[in-house]
């Protein structure tokens, strides 16, 4: 009986002991009454920052899209100025000295009518903006411009014309309630180094007329620019551009004083070409012998 009765409590400790074990769970908290109240409100200032950012940003977009746009006009304004002012530095290029007013007549006119309609459009573009974020666009036209209105100059009055000439012929172009468009130095000096390339042309095709007297005052003018801005350019901060136009300008000059250097020491090989009988050439009275 004994025996029976500790076999029956082992029974009962192995069963208890091998029973699964449940843990003591924590009771959920009592439901706060404004929960979903803020719930709703911090939903609701969610979706007013989503949609705070994406009217942000489609004020962002507008912008960026008309900023593209006015780059796409200002391009192709600044294509058709480069084009016309070119047509003007081909057109003074045909001066001699038997038609020289009227060549320099009708040059004067294609330069007012790009001025007039051409850099208008520029003008009507840029004008009241921060047109200086538009430079890059704009600039080839600019230069361009100021190569041929400089380049009329000169064969006109054997001047320079200065930035702020240029600048003051620009702004009856302009609303006077907004801010005018101006050509900035850097892109006046960009031009004015092109310039020179069109003066070696000219003075190479007036020594073939016989006109050595010109060429040699288009050299002396040439190699003022060039001394003049080898002392401007080094204090340039951004002269990577001019620094290119430096060399070629150098060779520009160099050009022009080799040419003028071989007409007046080895003028007799130059008698079949000017002719010692034409009225302007500086051969005029000098015998072919002494030649």
């Amino acid at each position: 009986m004994l025996n029976s009765s500790a076999a029956l409590f082992r029974r009962i400790s192995v069963s208890w002991l091998m029973a699964p074990k449940f843990k003591p769970r924590r009771l959920p908290p009592a439901a706060d009454p404004a929960l979903p109240l803020q719930r709703s409100t911090k939903l609701a200032r969610t979706m007013s920052t989503h949609s705070s950012i994406k009217d942000a940003f489609s004020t962002y977009a507008d912008y960026l899209n008309a900023l593209n746009e006015k780059r796409e006009r200002v391009v192709k304004a600044s294509r058709d100025v480069t084009m016309n002012s070119k047509k003007v530095i081909f057109q003074v290029h045909r001066i001699s000295k038997n038609n020289r007013e009227e060549v320099l007549e009708k040059a004067d006119k294609d330069l007012a009518a790009v001025r007039d309609l051409h850099i208008f459009r520029l003008v009507k573009e840029l004008q009241g903006t921060d047109f200086w974020k538009l430079r890059r666009a704009y600039s080839p036209g600019v230069q361009e411009y100021v190569e041929a209105a400089t380049f009329f100059k000169f064969c006109q009055t054997g001047n320079l014309l200065n930035l702020d000439e240029i600048n003051a012929s620009l702004l009856p172009l302009s609303d006077p309630s907004l801010e005018p468009l101006q050509i900035n130095l850097l892109d006046y000096l960009l031009g004015l180094a092109d310039l020179t390339g069109e003066l070696m042309r000219l003075a190479i095709g007036r020594i073939s007329d016989g006109e050595v007297e010109f060429a040699e005052r288009i050299c002396r003018f040439v190699r003022d620019i060039y001394r003049e801005l080898t002392l401007v350019v080094p204090l340039m901060d951004d002269s990577s551009d001019m620094e290119t136009k430096m060399v070629t300008m150098l060779q520009s000059v160099v050009k022009i004083e080799n040419a003028c250097f071989s007409v007046r020491v080895r003028g007799s090989e130059y008698i079949p070409l000017l002719g010692t009988g034409d009225p302007s050439s500086f051969l005029l009275g000098v015998s072919e012998v002494e030649l």
